[in-house]
């Protein structure tokens, strides 16, 4: 079954209406923009590592004022506990049960900020809620409403105070961004709209949790040929069999792509996923994921130098 002309404009519009939202607040980002909802639809999770000061949060928060949903910020911290997150049992001597209260990461969207502030056991909390949308406290299981996004923040690794994530943590989130810094014109315009007040506060949702369930089942049904499915295999074997990584893409990844890249056609108003739409999402999917060796680290080459290498070498399919 393929996605019908008319769902595919559905889809178009409402992605239309929220991107245009979220540039109310973030100018001169579109592409930003647009790969955060790409990873909405895609059921996936958003990475978005910069500097501070670029807007990381005010894009996080925009996105999720711009959809109809519940919302949860958690600020990580050095001291943040995995029972912050997950929530905790507590125990009540008047019913003499234990009851479950629920910790930050029950909500539509849930963001992040500055994850990489936090110890790596409190980072690892969040594993089985970004891959198994749930959470399991002394024996039960609570399942997490759709849709469920995590949207994090963290600075970069050369910044006071942080940890490197987990490679296991990199790997669930579909895809990592950086804002960057504005141009000219955009820093100016933002200092006249920000004088009284913030342009988060004049935000209303164009959108709905119902609305963005039906456009996922939509995206669920944009066909993607063999030869596209072989070629993202191709770029993930690639990255594995690659002298200057240590570590390549998982499978994970590989469907991650794929779904982001589902995503990304169907809102261009496709039925169909084209190699170029793999290509144009390879670098902000496969690229946190990825571990140079030391002698491509001392040699001054990067994950983005290395995957953009491995991308023009992978035959793409006509």
């Amino acid at each position: 079954m393929h996605a019908s002309p008319s769902d595919l404009d559905a889809l178009r519009a409402v992605t239309d209406r929220v991107q245009a939202n979220i540039e109310k607040v973030i100018e001169g980002k579109p592409a930003v923009a647009r790969t955060a909802l790409v990873v909405l639809l895609a059921e996936g999770h958003l990475l978005i590592e910069d500097v501070p000061g670029v807007g990381k949060t005010m894009l996080s928060k925009a996105l999720a004022r711009s959809i109809d949903l519940t919302v949860r910020r958690i600020q990580f911290t050095p001291d943040l506990l995995p029972s912050d997150i997950t929530g905790v049992s507590i125990y009540n001597p008047e019913s003499r049960n234990f009851e479950f209260r629920p910790g930050g990461i029950f909500a539509n969207i849930v963001i992040g900020d500055e994850i990489n502030r936090a110890s790596p056991k409190t980072q690892s909390a969040m594993l089985e809620c970004m891959e198994e949308r749930q959470v399991t406290v002394d024996t039960q299981t609570f399942t997490l409403d759709p849709p469920f996004m995590v949207i994090a923040t963290q600075n970069p690794l050369e910044m006071e105070g942080t940890y490197a994530l987990p490679e296991a943590q990199r790997d669930r989130f579909t895809a990592r961004v950086s804002m960057g810094y504005p141009v000219m014109s955009a820093e100016i315009a933002m200092l006249s709209a920000r004088a009284t007040a913030s342009p988060l506060d004049d935000l209303e949702p164009v959108t709905d949790a119902g609305e963005i369930r039906k456009l996922i089942s939509v995206v669920s049904e944009v066909h993607v040929s063999e030869s596209v499915q072989q070629y993202a295999v191709a770029l993930s074997t690639a990255t594995r069999e690659s002298r200057e990584l240590h570590l390549g893409a998982s499978p994970r990844a590989t469907l991650h792509l794929v779904r982001a890249a589902k995503a990304s056609a169907a809102m261009s108003g496709r039925e169909y996923v084209l190699p170029d739409d793999l290509h144009a999402l390879a670098p902000a999917v496969l690229t946190h994921r990825l571990v140079p060796t030391v002698e491509a680290t001392m040699s001054g080459r990067g994950q983005a130098e290395i995957l953009a290498g491995i991308l023009a070498t992978v035959p793409i399919p006509r």
